[in-house]
C-alpha cells in the first residue's frame, strides 16, 4: 500500500470485497461497474472472482462521457438509459461498483436542471436495484478506488489518501475480515438498542457558523417507529460503520456542518427544515441552485429516506466522498431521496442524498457538541456513542 500504481492496495482490498462483502459463491456473474482509471481493482476483483468459482465481466463506465453527454445532450438524450446497465441490473447476480473519480469538479459548471434530468432518467436502475436486492436476487457492493482527484478534495497526497481509505478499511490489520466482523457485533448493540424506539431527537445548540454568522443549530426529531435499524459492517458499502434507519417521519430543522456533496459538486451551510418528513425549507450560503435543482427533480426528492448514526472513528476528517464522510464516527447523516424498504422507507426517488453533520465539539471554531436522544434518552453526547457494550 505504499504506492496506489503497484497493486498493493488492490490486491488487499478485492479479496475481502469478493470473499465478505459480496460473499460471491460458484456460478455467480458478477458485474463489475467502474472506469477504466480504476484497472488495477479490476484486475484484482476478476483474479477473486474466478478464485471464488464466480463468473467476472467488466461493466465499463465514463466519466468523461456522461459529461460530454451533460453538456452537449438534447433533453431526449439525457433522458437515454443505456441498456447495457438495464441488462446488467437485471441479471447480474453481483453487482460491484467502484467510485474512481478522475476530476471531481467536471460538473460544476453543468445547468443543475440538466443533472436533475439525468438523474431522473437513471432513477429506474435504482428501483431495480432495490426491488432486486431486496428480493435476494442481487448482491451489491460500492467501493472507492483512491485517485489524484479524489486525494485533491481530501487534501492528501495520493499515498497518503491510499493509506487512509486503508485504514478505514482496515485492510492494514493481519486479518481484516475478522476485524469488520468484530464491528458488526460491536454495532449490534446499538442496532439492539434503537430497535423499537420511537423517536430520536438530535440537538446542536445555536452558534456561530464557518462564515461567522450566527445560525440556529439543529434540533430534528424524526419518528422512526416504522424503522427497522441495519446494522452496517462492510456489505453493501466499503468501508462502512454506521447505523441507520428508514424514517416516518421528520419535523424541525438542520444545518449541516460539512459541504453536501453529490457527484463532485457541493453546497455549502446547506439548512433544511422538515415537516411531515419532506424539506420544506432549503438554502445553501454556497451553491443555492444546486441544492434547489436536486431536490426538486421529481416528487420523492424532498423526503427523509433515511438517518443515521456514524461509527467508524478511523475516518477521523472530512474527505468530500460520501462513502467515507457519512461513516465518520461522531456524525450522523440524515438522507433525502430514495429510501431503502429493508430500512422500512420505500420513498421513491432518483435522488438519495447524504448530508453530513458533526456531532463533535470543536474547541477552535467553538463549534459545540451535539447529543442524540432515543425516546429522551441520551445515547450519543459530543459524538461520543453511551450505549452499554459499546467501547
Amino acid at each position: 500500500m505504499d504506492n496506489i500504481t503497484n497493486r498493493g492496495f488492490a490486491d488487499r482490498l478485492a479479496p475481502v470485497i469478493v470473499g465478505y462483502s459480496a460473499g460471491v459463491q460458484g456460478g455467480d456473474a458478477v458485474a463489475i461497474h467502474a472506469d477504466p482509471v480504476a484497472m488495477p481493482l479490476i484486475e484484482a476483483l476478476t483474479e477473486s472472482v474466478l478464485d471464488a468459482g464466480g463468473d467476472p465481466y467488466w461493466v465499463p463506465r465514463s466519466e468523461a462521457c456522461e459529461q460530454i453527454l451533460l453538456e452537449n445532450g438534447t433533453d431526449e438524450q439525457l433522458a437515454f438509459l443505456c441498456p447495457i446497465d438495464q441488462t446488467m441490473m437485471e441479471t447480474a447476480d453481483v453487482r460491484i461498483t467502484l467510485w474512481a473519480e478522475v476530476n471531481t469538479r467536471a460538473g460544476a459548471s453543468v445547468d443543475p436542471s440538466r443533472t436533475a434530468a439525468r438523474m431522473r432518467a437513471k432513477r429506474p436502475l435504482m428501483e431495480t436495484l432495490m426491488r432486486r436486492f431486496n428480493a435476494g436476487e442481487l448482491r451489491w457492493c460500492g467501493t472507492l478506488y483512491p485517485t489524484q482527484a479524489s486525494a485533491q478534495d481530501a487534501q492528501m497526497s495520493l499515498r497518503q489518501y491510499t493509506d487512509f481509505v486503508a485504514r478505514a478499511g482496515k485492510l492494514h490489520l493481519p486479518d481484516p475480515v475478522a476485524a469488520w466482523r468484530e464491528v458488526h457485533d460491536r454495532q449490534e448493540r446499538l442496532r439492539e438498542w434503537l430497535q423499537g424506539r420511537q423517536e430520536i431527537r438530535i440537538t446542536v445548540p445555536p452558534h456561530a457558523g464557518a462564515d461567522g454568522r450566527e445560525h440556529d443549530g439543529t434540533d430534528l426529531r424524526v419518528d422512526v417507529s416504522g424503522g427497522t435499524w441495519i446494522n452496517c459492517h462492510g456489505k453493501e458499502n466499503f468501508p462502512d460503520g454506521e447505523v441507520f434507519t428508514g424514517p416516518t417521519s421528520a419535523e424541525g430543522h438542520v444545518n449541516y456542518t460539512y459541504p453536501a456533496v453529490h457527484d463532485g459538486q457541493g453546497a455549502e451551510g446547506v439548512r433544511l427544515a422538515f415537516k411531515d418528513g419532506k424539506a420544506v425549507g432549503a438554502s445553501a450560503r454556497v451553491a443555492q441552485d444546486f441544492l434547489i435543482g436536486l431536490l426538486d427533480q421529481d416528487e420523492g426528492a424532498r423526503t427523509m429516506g433515511e438517518i443515521a448514526i456514524g461509527t467508524n472513528y478511523d475516518i477521523e476528517s472530512f474527505t468530500r466522498h460520501t462513502l467515507l464522510d457519512e461513516k465518520i464516527g461522531g456524525t450522523f447523516h440524515a438522507a433525502v431521496g430514495a429510501g431503502y424498504p429493508e430500512a422500512g422507507n420505500s420513498n421513491k426517488s432518483g435522488l438519495h442524498w447524504d448530508m453530513v453533520s458533526e456531532l463533535r465539539p470543536d474547541p477552535g471554531t467553538g463549534r459545540p457538541g451535539g447529543t442524540v436522544e432515543a425516546d429522551g434518552e441520551v445515547f450519543s453526547k459530543d459524538g461520543v456513542i453511551l450505549v452499554p457494550g459499546w467501547s
